[in-house]
């Protein structure tokens, strides 16, 4: 196995990228880097959906990567990152590959490609490629409700095949898909689920672990979950999903980050829930659902 597969289980953060004023908020970020590092994470995932990927410029992306990696250099724990990448253009995400072979990551996570709706060779024939070119190994990532293709699992068998290509954050949003995968696939192909109303469950399907925003927030107890199933305690798992379960909801009441990013905000994490456009931060409504909930949270821990 490679490195990054040895380590791709668990609870994986997709990290915010912190903004202020419009620019990336370098003293936030290295604030959130210090204080996941020495939490019950297994990795990071960097620049993805979470992390507005998409709304980040080269340098910036290259600048969130350094200072991430700079503070788990000097810290207590040296946690692997993936660079999410995301594309529709096979020869611009090689290049992209190349342009990053030199950062200090561990792999990349890479979406299916989106809007063009490529058949199902197409998805084979790009992923292979860029497996084929990649300096670092690849995790695949299936999210056909924002890239408009599935991708099958007899697809994702043959991609499994690659000796580049070493797991996948599913959100296929198809249990009988997943199932079904995690009884066909090869013995080191890692299937981490990226639904957090479904970690539990796809925990308890088999999952190696899962991709989870929703554990910015009570990550204790999402790493519980994981390692309570890992022991065969199924009781002791289901009780502290229970803890965290209506979370998975409400931080998707709105548009993803902006919910996490408000509630980060508010318990001081990062020093503005800013979002990028066409992201807008929450509403009043949910903002007022977001204080109650810290209140009743905050009261409960003391």
């Amino acid at each position: 196995m490679t490195g990054l597969q040895e380590h791709l289980h668990g609870l994986w953060l997709p990290l915010v990228t912190p903004f202020r004023d419009g620019a990336l908020d370098e003293r936030s970020l290295r604030r959130l880097t210090r204080h996941y590092s020495g939490q019950a994470v297994d990795g990071f995932i960097l620049g993805a959906t979470s992390g507005e990927g998409m709304t980040l410029r080269d340098a910036e992306l290259e600048r969130l990567v350094a200072i991430v990696r700079d503070e788990m250099t000097t810290g207590p724990s040296r946690l692997p990152i993936c660079l999410g990448l995301s594309g529709a253009d096979t020869a611009r995400l090689k290049d992209r590959l190349d342009e990053t072979a030199d950062w200090p990551i561990d792999g990349y996570l890479i979406a299916s490609p989106y809007y063009v709706r490529p058949s199902q060779r197409g998805v084979l024939a790009h992923f292979e490629a860029l497996a084929d070119h990649a300096a670092w190994p690849l995790a695949l990532y299936n999210i056909p409700y924002r890239t408009s293709v599935n991708i099958t699992n007899q697809t994702l068998l043959r991609l499994a095949e690659h000796p580049n290509i070493i797991g996948l954050k599913d959100c296929g949003a198809s249990r009988e898909q997943s199932i079904a995968l995690l009884r066909d696939r090869p013995k080191n192909f890692r299937v981490l689920t990226g639904e957090d109303a479904n970690y539990f469950e796809a925990l308890r399907d088999g999952a190696d672990g899962g991709i989870v925003l929703s554990a910015h927030l009570e990550t204790a107890t999402f790493a519980a979950v994981y390692a309570e199933l890992k022991r065969g305690n199924h009781d002791a798992a289901l009780a502290r999903w229970q803890e965290v379960a209506e979370l998975t909801r409400l931080l998707f009441t709105e548009p993803s980050p902006a919910p996490a990013k408000y509630w980060l905000w508010r318990t001081g994490l990062v020093d503005s829930p800013e979002v990028r456009l066409p992201m807008v931060e929450v509403g009043s409504e949910l903002a007022a659902q977001l204080d109650r909930e810290i209140e009743r949270r905050m009261q409960v821990a003391a």
